[in-house]
């Protein structure tokens, strides 16, 4: 039976998922003319290529339709569709709207398609004889990137996952709305009960995830233009001319997935509260897997350039890098890592999907290299020991040699799966990744250096042993003194080797940087992107492996065995509103809340004082929560900024009660709230009179005998009187006005109360004697357990803007050797 459903907006679902199938139908016509026009040989090799270009633009303008039309749905809260209830909400701000837009993995493939489709026109442009191979590979994967947005069924197996998809069918509505059960004919209205959508994950409110998404996805979508150029080369027999225009995309693409890795790191640093920047968790492995390998292939390709040596290797590891994005694409959105990563995407049933899609081009490689393996460029002669190619082409090995690590690790779910074995993940990941991924960095660092000191083809061994003699002295002679003030000496031997190599890499760079500017400016892209690979390192081993937990609870309180699931209550302290707590080199108190909702600020002021008590600092921090239905409270830290080190906070525990209501004044209370507080005190007090109570004191200012109560309209009948006083907490002044009120006629009395939510207290005006000239005011005060408090954490990490200015030089040197290869090729 067909139903008139009320209220829905189906025309943008219906024009998005015809700009999808228009996507798919576009890409896969660009592909397969691109192909015709790069096998024949005929007259027809330029209708078929102007087909392929055709087909290219008009998947160009179905990408940006889709990607409109899905907007338009989220932008308006339409949440008749499945897309916009589960990932936005009428309360997100536009940058974060922006940011639900690709929460979703259907909005990702998006992201990806859309990154691929410019760079398709940009190398339709300037690709020139290799256009026709090229865009046949890369309008290939736009036809795999469309089809996961498919989201049809042919013969009852789905294809893909649309996001326009309504929410009625892909939600149970009527199993979980009990009015439609009572009364069925209201399901057509179903519309009147969705309000407002689930909103997006709170970890990603964070405007790091406005832009490091796109960057990330930019990087990913361009490696698959190395792998375009490897597969044309082999393809077209053009064994040694594809090298030159792939070491630009190659460049470009790890420089812009680095960046985005490292966005990663700075939104896990600023909005999640593990405390650090890097937790190997399996989606971030997956990210920089491919990097690695892009990495390894860049250097064997200029190599290969230089000498005419390791041309195998190079279009290897051009060609694994982009299956291993794929692989990496399987692993983070298939579900196979849900029970090790708090990161993947949760499975939509394109399990298949994604292996076919990693199998394809995994086919396409493995053929090519198999059946051009005898043509191949071969050098006959072996490299030299001491020469520049064979060092490079070491490091390259040893980086491929770590990215297997990490490949063969973050894969345990892989191969329990495909084995039925029931391989246990390791107890304690990050050591075992740290001390494996820092061997492989001593000699990536140490390379980064000594290969600058070589010649390609020969080097003069004599003059290359003392002027590395002298740098691998200079390099030790800093690294010592480095350990020794940051206490890095105290960590395993292996990261002093590591910050040994990555000294050593700055010092000879920085050497190598120096020569540029006299003369030899060609070199200065490498040795400023190794001088920010350097301090990467320098920053990322000091900062991780000397940062110190400041919040020490020495005072044996223990927050509960939940608690310690999650967080180390000795890493922990509770500060109760406006009582100063002791903690390090500050004092630090909980002065405050603030809502925008969602979120809950928690103002945190920070105050240090010199060995005579004098005031030197004094700072807020304002670190957030939220309380989530699915997620429970959801942190997001704080973090004060200095030149050498910075001072993290985070929230780890709140009263539920303080998360929703904030801040409050005083307000009528009826009497269970007595309850909370511990038993009264009774004060008889005259006006001026002081009340002491334990943190601090009560002054009865004055009588308002004009008090009125809200919502309750008095007349003659009745008196009404507040008390107004004065109460001072910890240094902090507030006011409050119980109120008594007597009814004339019959003598009821009525007390309304006024609590002081700040200060734990809560005043009833309870009694007035006449022939004392006093009244009566009941003092309540909370219990520890029940006044406002806050459990944090606090961490110091030390020389962490090295990190993150090494990345911004490294980005740099990639960019001047981009510019370099560019005004190569145009000399070609």
């Amino acid at each position: 039976m067909n139903i008139a459903y009320q209220g829905e907006h189906l025309l943008p679902g219906q024009l998005g998922q015809f700009f999808i199938v228009l996507a798919f139908g576009s890409a896969l016509f660009s592909a397969i003319s691109y192909y015709f026009a790069t096998t024949s040989h005929d007259k027809l090799d330029g209708k078929w290529l102007w087909m392929g270009r055709l087909g290219y633009f008009l998947n160009t303008i179905s990408v940006i339709g889709i990607g409109t039309c899905l907007f338009y749905i989220i932008y308006s809260h339409l949440f008749e569709y499945h897309y916009a209830w589960e990932h936005s909400s009428r309360e997100l701000p536009v940058y974060y709207i922006i940011s639900s837009f690709w929460e979703g993995q259907e909005g990702s493939f998006w992201l990806w398609g859309f990154w691929q489709a410019v760079l398709g026109n940009i190398l339709i442009w300037r690709a020139k004889s290799w256009e026709k191979p090229v865009l046949t590979v890369i309008a290939l994967s736009q036809v795999l990137i469309a089809s996961m947005l498919l989201g049809v069924e042919i013969l009852g197996q789905r294809i893909g996952s649309s996001p326009f998809i309504l929410l009625r069918t892909a939600v149970d509505l009527k199993a979980s709305i009990p009015i439609f059960n009572i009364k069925p004919e209201m399901y057509k209205n179903y519309l009147q009960y969705i309000t407002d959508g689930n909103g997006l994950n709170p970890l990603l409110q964070n405007y790091w995830m406005v832009i490091h998404p796109p960057t990330l996805f930019l990087g990913f979508a361009s490696m698959v233009v190395p792998f375009a150029y490897a597969v044309a080369g082999l393809w077209q027999k053009r064994y040694k001319e594809w090298i030159q225009p792939c070491i630009s995309y190659a460049l470009f693409a790890v420089m812009v997935l680095g960046t985005g890795v490292i966005m990663g790191s700075l939104w896990a640093y600023e909005s999640l509260n593990f405390g650090g920047f890097w937790a190997w968790d399996p989606v971030e492995n997956a990210a920089i897997i491919p990097w690695l390998t892009l990495i390894g292939a860049v250097h064997v390709m200029i190599v290969y350039k230089n000498t005419g040596h390791s041309y195998f290797t190079a279009t290897f590891l051009t060609l694994i890098s982009f299956v291993l994005v794929l692989y990496a694409s399987f692993l983070t959105r298939s579900g196979i890592l849900g029970e090790t990563s708090v990161h993947a995407f949760t499975d939509l049933g394109m399990f298949w999907h994604l292996v076919i899609d990693v199998a394809i081009f995994a086919a396409i490689a493995i053929v090519l290299l198999v059946v051009r393996r005898k043509e191949m460029p071969i050098s006959k002669k072996e490299e030299e020991t001491y020469s520049r190619e064979f060092w490079m082409f070491v490091g390259s090995v040893f980086l491929a040699l770590s990215c297997l690590q990490l490949v063969v690790v973050t894969s345990i779910p892989v191969w329990n799966a495909m084995f039925k074995t029931h391989i246990a993940p390791p107890s304690n990941p990050v050591t075992l990744y740290n001390v494996f991924q820092a061997g492989f960095a001593v000699v990536v660092t140490l390379l980064t250096g000594v290969t600058q000191f070589m010649k390609y083809k020969k080097t003069d061994t004599t003059r290359f042993f003392i002027t590395t003699a002298v740098y691998i002295i200079s390099a030790a002679l800093i690294t010592a003194v480095i350990v020794y003030a940051t206490g890095v000496y105290k960590l395993h031997v292996v990261y002093i080797l590591v910050m040994l190599g990555a000294v050593y890499s700055v010092l000879v760079n920085g050497k190598v940087l120096a020569d540029a500017f006299k003369g030899k400016i060609k070199l200065a892209g490498s040795a400023v992107a190794h001088i920010g690979f350097g301090l990467i390192m320098v920053g990322a081993l000091i900062a991780a492996g000397t940062s110190k937990i400041i919040s020490q609870n020495n005072s044996g309180l223990d927050y509960g065995a939940d608690f310690d699931k999650g967080n180390n209550s000795r890493e922990n302290i509770m500060l109760y509103k406006h009582e100063p707590y002791k903690m390090g080199d500050y004092t630090v108190t909980y002065v405050g809340d603030s809502i925008a909702a969602p979120n809950h600020y928690f103002k945190v002021d920070y105050k240090k004082y010199d060995a005579a008590g004098n005031l030197k600092e004094e700072f807020i921090l304002k670190p957030n929560s939220q309380y989530n239905n699915k997620m429970g409270l959801v942190s997001s830290p704080d973090t004060k900024h200095y030149i050498f080190h910075d001072l993290y906070t985070h929230i780890s525990m709140a009263p539920l009660n303080v998360m929703q209501a904030g801040m409050s004044e005083g307000h009528e209370e009826d009497a269970n709230d007595d309850a909370n507080y511990n038993a009264p005190i009774t004060h008889d007090v005259s006006v001026g009179d002081t009340i002491p109570y334990r943190d601090g004191y009560v002054v009865l200012e004055r009588l308002n005998t004009e008090a009125h109560i809200q919502n309750i309209p008095l007349d003659s009948t009745v008196v009404a009187i507040g008390a107004i006083l004065k109460i001072v907490s910890h240094g902090v002044t507030y006011e409050a006005e119980p109120i008594f009120m007597i009814n004339k006629k019959n003598g009821n009395v009525f007390n309304f109360d006024r609590k002081v939510d700040d200060a734990g207290l809560k005043f009833r005006f309870s009694k007035i004697i006449p022939e004392k000239n006093k009244i009566e005011i009941m003092l309540y005060d909370q219990p520890e357990g029940k006044r406002p408090y806050i459990v944090m954490r606090a961490i110091e990490f030390p020389y962490i803007n090295f990190l993150w200015s090494g990345t911004v030089i490294m980005v740099i040197g990639f960019l001047l050797s981009i510019f370099r290869r560019n005004k190569e090729l145009k000399t070609i």
